[in-house]
């Protein structure tokens, strides 16, 4: 036996890692360590794993004082006494989180519940941290005694690198993950996307169980091979292979009836028994083919979240509102869209949104067809979504970003503004949603700089300012076109108005163009969404709607 296995159950766990070549580790350099990591190289043994980790967890920058090994031999008597490990009542920040015993062995189940109270003990600003259970678990299989974990996790915990954060350790930062995730199936994972909003009462609440998946359900050959990519690449990692996962779980179940009420049930016995269906390698393969945004974009997205949840009061574990029913079949009348309708467009928008409920600001029956008054009731609210609907029955519309207030900005001339958060969709005769292209396609822009992009302009009418709203504190806007070297300008042409017609989308053709009477249109593929045109290419409207979003939470 090596020196690492104290707490592991050999008969649970795969012997073969014990017998295989011990390897060194030499290279210590990111670029090889991820390959590394991603192709399981000190997976396949036991005790280089363990060194491994020793080896990444000693190099995470922590904060001054970090409570090492000889503080849990001090404090672990005082703390827990005589009293058995498995009867130890665990820290409510843990949430009454799953405790996975993965491979341990009696001893090491116990020392779990010893480790995570010590932890409390010297954490007392941790006041939420549902994934603390599975990350002690899984690093005891790896330590030489309880000291040794306790220690690995703490320097974890009290890493102060922002960009090297690895659990959730606040409800606010768990809360936002839960809603970043969400943002992220929304545009990384359509089609089971599309099925969560079909079967379930409330999908955040689905997407809220995305840490569960990984630190609880998934199986510990699983959630290691995740946790060696997790120490070398960061956070991100966590998002790719929860999406992965939800990818898997629509391809197994496409066409098969549930198996319980509950689809958060459903997908919960679905990473248990993953095993009966994708191996780890698969996993890993599928959650790296994923092309996700920049750390910097999430992390962007991750802060307009967190924002949000202060905005509305939302900083501690609460009931949370069902968001399925931000729009009430009571309450909410529109000429152009049913109340299920709504829902789906509802289902497409940001999740720091998804709380609000739809507001009609502006409507041709009711405020004329004038586009000086569109932009009197638009203007002061953002976001807004634009519902059409022509004389010959068909229905489109956009999702965008940013108060219309902001076309003043180019003065005169006609200029594009917005931020890649905006949208074009039909929804008659069928449904269909185009999203900026570089959401599918990131290769077509590296991220970039802060600078603008200095293209010139495909026209001479037409400018593009993609800078960001009047925001207090400054917080460069999630999607901004200026944080990606564009291929050229057409791609970060968003929203565009003034007294004579609003452009939605532009480059090679327009997504929407709108004339300053609110009665002719015309839609084409256009180059910043990459879209088909959403309705008649000549159409006249019928009826316009404006809506914008009412946050019944802020106080």
């Amino acid at each position: 036996m090596d020196e690492y296995s104290r707490f592991v159950d050999w008969d649970k766990m795969d012997s073969s890692l014990q017998s295989q070549d011990v390897k060194e580790l030499t290279c210590l350099e990111l670029p090889e360590l991820k390959q590394l990591a991603r192709q399981g190289y000190w997976a396949k043994n036991h005790s280089l794993r363990a060194k491994v980790y020793h080896k990444l967890l000693s190099n995470i920058p922590c904060r001054t004082v970090t409570p090492d090994a000889n503080v849990y031999r001090d404090i672990v008597v005082k703390i827990v006494g005589k009293r058995s490990g498995s009867s130890l009542p665990l820290p409510e920040f843990v949430d009454d989180s799953l405790v996975p015993t993965y491979c341990l062995n009696a001893e090491g189940i116990g020392a779990v519940r010893k480790i995570i109270l010590c932890i409390a003990n010297q954490f007392p600003d941790i006041s939420f941290c549902p994934a603390l259970p599975s990350v002690v678990a899984l690093l005891l299989h790896y330590s030489k005694d309880e000291a040794e974990c306790f220690e690995q996790v703490c320097r974890i915990l009290a890493c102060n690198d922002p960009s090297k954060r690895l659990i959730d350790q606040t409800f606010l930062a768990f809360e936002s993950s839960c809603m970043t995730f969400g943002d992220l199936a929304n545009k990384y994972c359509q089609a089971a996307h599309k099925l969560m909003v079909a079967v379930s009462e409330d999908v955040l609440e689905v997407y809220s169980d995305w840490q569960r998946w990984l630190f609880g359900e998934l199986p510990m050959v699983y959630i290691a091979r995740v946790f060696d990519v997790l120490l070398v690449e960061g956070y991100k990692v966590l998002y790719r292979v929860a999406l992965a996962l939800l990818k898997f779980f629509r391809k197994v179940r496409a066409g098969q009836p549930m198996k319980s009420d509950s689809i958060q049930q459903d997908i919960r016995v679905f990473v248990r028994d993953i095993a009966k269906s994708v191996p780890p390698e698969k996993l890993l393969e599928k959650a790296f083919a994923v092309r996700l945004l920049s750390r910097k974009e999430i992390q962007l997205l991750q802060m307009a979240n967190e924002k949000a949840l202060q905005q509305k009061g939302i900083t501690v574990k609460q009931k949370r509102q069902n968001v399925h029913l931000a729009v009430h079949a009571e309450n909410f009348k529109s000429g152009i869209v049913s109340v299920k309708e709504m829902r789906d467009i509802w289902s497409w928008i940001p999740e720091r949104f998804a709380l609000c409920q739809p507001l009609l600001l502006f409507t041709t029956s009711e405020h004329g067809c004038s586009l000086s008054r569109f932009y009197s009731h638009s203007e002061g609210h953002e976001p807004t979504l634009l519902l059409i609907k022509t004389t010959a029955k068909e229905v489109c519309g956009a999702y965008l970003s940013t108060d219309w207030s902001e076309r003043r900005r180019g003065g005169s001339t006609l200029s594009f503004f917005g931020t890649g958060e905006c949208f074009v969709f039909r929804l008659k005769p069928e449904v269909e949603r185009y999203e900026w292209v570089i959401i599918k396609h990131p290769e077509l822009a590296k991220p970039g700089s802060e600078t603008e992009n200095h293209t010139s302009p495909s026209s001479s009418t037409l400018s593009s300012s993609s800078a960001p709203s009047h925001s207090s504190d400054h917080l460069s806007p999630f999607l901004s076109a200026r944080h990606f070297k564009l291929p050229s300008q057409t791609a970060s042409m968003f929203m565009a108005g003034s007294s004579e017609c609003i452009i939605i989308g532009g480059g090679d053709g327009q997504a929407l163009y709108i004339d300053a009477d609110l009665n002719h249109g015309r839609t084409s593929h256009c180059n910043t969404f990459n879209n088909q045109p959403l309705c008649s290419e000549s159409f006249q409207i019928s009826l316009l709607e404006v809506w914008g979003f009412l946050d019944t939470m802020s106080g």
